[in-house]
């Protein structure tokens, strides 16, 4: 598997217009594209991790499950298709929370698709992000992922 995106190329810096709105982003959720995954795949899960943020465990900033197996495309600001489910993110809202370290150096934000063994997980709505993950890696297939950089522009 391979996942990229037009919106946030790896290795370089996320553009203001995906950041919070508190430091002057938009939070329009970014493009992302992947090859498909192994035999046996029956849906798909996103993350955006940071794990630079000074809270001792990082920062999720986006966990999208249960998106169907013939999905492979993510549009830039798009809703989500059809059963796929958001999680609460670390903002405490579901969807994508772009990125808002704080003053300092650059923060790394790694982003995750993962093929996923079973259509939808076995975790109730109101379960939480963490219980939606842990699900998702005792069913991953395979995964693929990048990573870009991200600083306040306040610093």
């Amino acid at each position: 598997m391979k996942l990229t995106s037009t919106s946030i190329i790896a290795d370089s810096t996320i553009d203001l217009i995906y950041a919070e709105p508190g430091v002057g982003g938009q939070n329009v959720s970014p493009h992302l594209s992947w090859t498909p995954g192994p035999e046996g795949t029956a849906s798909y899960a996103i993350t955006c991790f940071d794990p630079d943020a000074p809270t001792g465990s990082g920062w999720w900033h986006w966990v999208v499950t249960d998106i169907p197996a013939d999905i492979t495309e993510l549009a830039e600001g798009a809703a989500l298709p059809g059963a796929a489910r958001s999680w609460i993110n670390d903002y405490g809202y579901r969807g994508w929370g772009g990125p808002w370290p704080p003053p300092g150096p650059a923060h790394h934000y790694q982003f995750r698709v993962v093929a996923v063994a079973t259509e939808r997980l076995d975790v109730p709505d109101d379960a939480s992000s963490a219980a939606a993950r842990l699900t998702v890696s005792f069913a991953a297939l395979e995964d693929a992922g990048f990573t870009a950089l991200f600083a306040n522009p306040a610093r």
